[in-house]
């Protein structure tokens, strides 16, 4: 039996499925005609830049958009830096978890991401607060429906 794919479904370039609906500003998908928040322009960035759009992103209570910056740092960082990526990712994204309200998805990825990250503690690379991170991950993980301030991912 042959399967047939709808072309109604919304695309990317390369054709990867993507969805077009509008978002809110923790990245929920809004009904179609609502006035959402602007989505994060996909572009190649440094890891300066990277950690600064996420830090603004952070700071405006915005951590969707804040994992979409470091997810996309992720996927093209060298091999030796893509797990310290994809944790920063991970703590934004737990962070999603928490501000919805979803103190089980901010606890599992929150302490992914945590585990992530720590290895790079000695080496602070980009000047990333990793000490730092780590225990913000580990106090949000411990109290997930506490109040939890918005992270500084670079030293101070």
């Amino acid at each position: 039996m042959t399967r047939e794919v709808s072309s109604a479904r919304d695309r990317d370039a390369l054709g990867r499925a993507e969805n077009s609906r509008p978002r809110d500003g923790l990245g929920r998908p809004l009904p179609h005609g609502s006035a959402g928040v602007a989505r994060v322009e996909a572009r190649e960035r440094t890891p300066d830049e990277a950690l600064a759009e996420a830090q603004e992103y952070l700071d405006a209570e915005m951590p969707f958009h804040a994992h979409e910056v470091l997810e996309e740092q992720w996927k093209r960082a060298p091999e030796p830096e893509r797990a310290l990526w994809q944790g920063l990712a991970q703590l934004a994204v737990g962070l999603t978890h928490q501000r919805r309200g979803n103190s089980r998805g901010a606890v599992s990825v929150t302490s992914r991401g945590a585990d992530a990250v720590e290895r790079y503690v000695a080496i602070a690379p980009h000047g990333i607060d990793v000490g730092g991170l780590v225990v913000w991950a580990r106090a949000l993980a411990a109290r997930p429906d506490g109040e939890v301030p918005v992270p500084s991912l670079r030293l101070v």
